[in-house]
Parts: structure tokens; sequence; C-alpha cells
């Protein structure tokens, strides 16, 4: 019988073995005491196992709260937990339920975190994945051989959609390829989401029938399902080509719902990352959870950025990167968007480290507070990646390239 694997890094005051097993037992067959019901039969079938167990360092001090070592000491260690497949069937939401339930309560563990998942390939008949990914978003905005570049609108919350729809225009104008709703922003007193679509999309249009080139535009569609279907709705009436969703407010069931629709890209947006990321040894890495929402469908998730403007690591940024463009169950292309405080700067560095154009490569304040305004923020932009990928330094980019040179002027300081 098909099982899924789970790796884990945990940290315990007790023995490594018997940690593990506790993990298996809670989140299979068993409980905190031995019940009739749970027979050598039934444990057979249904029971997970630990496939192996790595010990790692041996500390002092408790990583999270929890269970007091008699001794002081707390084992860490990666273990490799798997299910059968007869256990959940193909159901993301109470797979994740076993694999990211009630083990974070378990005393057992001051400090626990999944680190990464393997399906088995059945998976591939019961997900259809990602609808677009890279080649499909490249396709949908007539970008090859480069990264999408993209930006935000900015301010996030309290323009009219008048006001979006004349910065729509410029950045139109300018060359964009992409441009996306802020996560804060659905429909606010002075913006409905449906007045919204209709001016941005007359400018889109209207661009597309004069140059051929269609911008990406992603409306945040996150609410209540039967909203999201009706925004999703309103989106491909008007000729548009994306939708957004804020994957950790509308779950694993809500997005792959909007992704079954199949007819737009849609960009997933994971605010909240920090509180499921940021402590070393509690909740889950990217590897693992760009996976789950490859499954649902996704064909874009942000990635962070080189020298972003948050907490994460260049070298986590990387290698969320890298996740993304691994292979998975033989396609489920997924388009990495790098985001937070990017300007044309980082671009080298990016591409030195990842080797890699299929990118959304996101500024917002980089784009648009350019001393050219938006359209020398978005020539800016173009210019970077192209010296990044001839191996230019940013301070021979700058030497080439007048627009790029004033973005070094302006925000090279705050690098």
């Amino acid at each position: 019988m098909e099982r899924i694997t789970a790796t884990y890094f945990i940290e315990t005051p007790y023995e490594l073995e018997k940690a593990a097993a506790v993990l298996a037992g809670e989140q299979s067959s068993g409980t905190f005491v031995a019940v009739p019901g749970e027979t050598e039969e039934l444990k057979q079938r249904f029971a997970a196992r630990v496939e192996a167990i790595t010990p790692l360092e041996t500390v002092n001090e408790p990583a999270i709260p929890g269970a007091v070592s008699a001794k002081g000491q707390y084992h860490r260690a990666m273990i490799n937990v798997s299910w059968s497949i007869e256990n959940f069937g193909y159901n993301l939401p109470t797979m994740v339920s076993t694999l990211q339930g009630n083990l974070y309560e378990i005393t057992q563990f001051t400090g626990l975190k999944l680190m990464d998942l393997e399906v088995p390939a059945s998976f591939a008949a019961h997900y259809k994945g990602p609808r677009f990914g890279i080649d499909g978003c490249r396709k949908l905005t007539g970008v090859e051989g480069r990264p999408l570049i993209g930006t935000i609108i900015k301010p996030s919350i309290g323009m009219t959609p008048e006001q979006t729809a004349a910065l729509v225009k410029t950045l139109a104008e300018a060359g964009i390829d992409f441009i996306k709703d802020d996560e804060l922003l659905s429909a606010s007193a002075n913006s409905s989401f449906e007045n919204r679509v209709d001016a941005v999309m007359r400018v889109i249009n209207d661009h597309a029938d004069k140059t051929g080139k269609k911008v990406m535009y992603a409306f945040n569609i996150s609410d209540e399902i039967d909203s999201m279907l009706a925004r999703y709705d309103k989106i491909v009436a008007a000729g548009g080509t994306c939708a957004m969703v804020s994957l950790n407010s509308v779950g694993l069931a809500g997005a792959k719902k909007i992704c079954d629709q199949g007819q737009l890209a849609i960009h997933g947006h994971r605010n909240g990352w920090g509180m499921l990321n940021r402590h070393p040894l509690l909740g889950i890495e990217f590897p693992a959870y760009q996976k789950l929402w490859r499954l649902a469908g996704v064909d874009q998730i942000h990635v962070n950025g080189i020298e972003n403007k948050f907490w994460e690591s260049d070298d986590s940024v990387v290698k969320s990167i890298d996740a993304c463009l691994k292979p998975m169950l033989g396609g489920y292309s997924v388009l990495p968007v790098v985001s937070s405080g990017q300007w044309g700067g980082q671009a080298p560095e990016t591409y030195r480290r990842t080797q890699t154009t299929d990118l959304l490569y996101m500024a917002g304040g980089g784009i648009m507070a350019h001393p050219d305004g938006p359209t020398g923020g978005v020539v800016a932009l173009n210019q970077a990646w192209e010296a990044a990928v001839n191996g230019l330094s940013v301070e021979e980019a700058a030497a080439q390239y007048p627009e790029f040179s004033k973005s070094v002027e302006k925000f090279g300081s705050k690098k």
C-alpha cells in the first residue's frame, strides 16, 4: 500500500525513539493509553511508522515550552514518519491534520517542525495541480527569457478604482508585466471589488488592443467561498487573467475550490508566513508548505527575496526558490514570486545564487519611488535583470544603464 512520508526536525528531553513513537501513535491509531479496539491487525494496517531517526545536537535549554528535562538536556533529531494512504485517502485537509495536527501539542516535544513531505505518484491522478504554472504565466504575459517584472498597487488601501486604474495605465505604458492588489485590499468603502475590476480592466484591455501586450493583474478575491467564486467570474467576464488568494486566510479547501475553476492563473500570497515558520523549531518549512499549495493548484507563490525587508535569511529564500523549481509529480510547475523590499540592486545576487529567470520579480517602492517615476522604475528593473544574466555587478550595471543608475542612487544606501 502506498505511503506518505513526512520529515520532522524535533527536540525532546526524552529518548528519541520513544518520542518519535509517541508522535507516530498519536497521529494514527494510538492515544495516551491502550484501548480495546487497537488490535495488532488494526495497527499493522493503519499505524504510522517511524522510518528513520537521525540524531543531531543536544542542548541545555528548550526551544519552546514543554516537558521539563530532569537532566537539563534536550535532544534534537531529524525523523521520518510514514502513513498509509488508506488513513485519509486523497483528502488534503485530513492529510494536513495528520501531518501537522495535535503533534505540536504533545508534551514530549520542546520543538517540532515539518520540514518536507513526499506523496506517492497516484496523487497526480487525483489532483490536477497548477493549471498554468511557469509556462502558462509566461504565455499569458508574453514574457520569455527573463523574469516577469511586477509591482503592487501602493498605497495598499485607500485609492479609488479610478485612481488605481490611472496608476495601472502608467505602469502598463511603462512596460510592466504584472500588477497585483495588496493583500490588505479586497473591497473597501471607496473601492468595491466590482468597480475596481471594471476600471482596471478597461485600461488593461485598451492597452492590449493597442499594443498586443496584456498586463496580468492579480485581483484579490479572498473572502468566503461563494463570494470568491462570484469575484472569480467577474474577472473572467472582464477579460482578466489572474486572481489572488491569501493562502493562509482562505485555507487549502478554499484555495483548491478557486484553483479548480481552471480559467485564471492563481497568485498565492503567503501573508502570515512568519507565524508558521519564523521559529526554527516550530511550524513548517517552505519545501513542505509549497507542495501542499501545488497540490491545491496554485500557479504562483511568494518566496520573499534576497536582502529582503523582513527577517528571512538569503539562504532560506534561495532554498524556497529551489523548492518551487524542483519537479513534483511529473509536472506541477509553480512560479516563485520574489518580493519584499526589492529593487534592481538585488537582481545580480538573486541570479548568481539561483541561476534562473523563472521568477515573478516584484518591486513596490523599488518601482513606484524611482526618481523618474514608475516608468523609470520598470525600465530599471528590466535593465537590472539584463545585467544580472550577463554577469555584471551592480556597479558595472549602473555605469551602463542610466535608469538603473538612478535606482542605485535612490535605493543603494538602503541596502
